[in-house]
């Protein structure tokens, strides 16, 4: 068991996001228009492995379908000159928020300065789809510099909390 800080962070206007523009011309994201649960299972493994995502390793591909198969949630994919390089999980909730439910880049997409334009792109998605509030929560175990890119982009803490976790070997 070890001690895991979960930072919650939200906006609660568009006008608080400070949106960090693409590095480059290249990059693009697009939203996947019907149910993949193979899709979001890939990007949840690949991008998950180095940061100790765990929680839906044990799903089955109907536990991966009765999950993506719901209107109110969107999957984004991110490109680098067409090639997947991450993904973008939104959930619209009750009360008009909109959460950022998973955001992450393949290994190696990351280090290349598309994370702040990917998720400023991920909140500009969260406020189109009617949202009230938009939030997303990230722990110490996730990329040394998530918390700071997402403060940067404008996201505000409201809660921290610390749970003893027990990870599978």
């Amino acid at each position: 068991m070890i001690p895991v800080t979960i930072t919650y962070l939200e906006m609660r206007s568009p006008a608080e996001l400070r949106a960090k523009p693409a590095p480059r011309p290249d990059l693009a994201i697009a939203r996947v228009l019907f149910p993949m649960p193979e899709l979001n299972r890939f990007f949840y493994t690949a991008v998950g492995k180095d940061w100790r995502w765990y929680e839906r390793l044990v799903w089955t591909d109907a536990g991966w379908l009765k999950y993506v198969d719901r209107p109110e949630l969107q999957t984004w994919i991110i490109s680098e000159e067409g090639i997947p390089a991450g993904y973008i999980e939104l959930e619209k909730q009750p009360g008009d928020d909109v959460e950022i439910v998973y955001f992450g880049l393949l290994p190696q997409f990351v280090e290349r300065g598309i994370g702040g334009w990917a998720i400023s792109e991920a909140v500009v998605k969260g406020w189109e789809m009617g949202a009230k509030r938009v939030w997303l929560h990230t722990c110490d175990l996730d990329h040394p510099r998530a918390l700071a890119n997402y403060l940067a982009r404008g996201f505000k803490p409201y809660k921290t909390e610390t749970k003893m976790e027990d990870f599978p070997e």
